[in-house]
């Protein structure tokens, strides 16, 4: 049942809400000690992570973290300074720069993502089906199409 600004939401609603929010606060955390341990801020694991995907420019970086160009440029520069990221022209348009990650920067990622156990260790215990049932209730949550089955 949706609820509007002008109903109160039932409490299993709120223990749900709830819940995804303790979930949430826990990744987070995890993924902040996790970038720490590869010298990196959440914000330049976070850009590192988007740019382990494809090359993009900054204001798409931007819009993705929700943040101002300004400091997606700052943060590239560190990580550009370690070799985990370079600028490269966009081959459809030369005035436009792209961040994309390097091998080392690859690396990274891939090291970052191994030590994420806090929601690997649990889903792993839940049955295929479950699963899937919790992927496809949050992608309509988000507003995503389910995977067909």
């Amino acid at each position: 049942m949706a609820t509007t600004r002008s109903t109160r939401p039932d409490p299993l609603t709120l223990e749900v809400v709830e819940l995804i929010g303790a979930v949430v606060a826990r990744y987070y955390a995890e993924y902040e000690e996790a970038a720490a341990k590869h010298a990196l801020t959440g914000a330049q694991a976070r850009v590192l992570s988007l740019l382990s995907l494809e090359p993009l420019p900054m204001r798409r970086i931007a819009r993705s973290l929700k943040c101002e160009p300004s400091n997606v440029t700052g943060i590239i520069d560190r990580l550009e300074a370690r070799g985990l990221v370079e600028r490269r022209p966009d081959p459809n348009d030369r005035r436009v720069k792209l961040a994309a990650t390097t091998e080392e920067g690859r690396s990274t990622v891939s090291r970052l993502r191994e030590s994420l156990d806090f929601a690997r260790e649990p889903l792993a215990q839940l049955p295929a089906e479950e699963r899937a049932v919790l992927r496809d209730l949050l992608k309509r949550m988000l507003g995503v199409e389910p995977t067909p089955r």
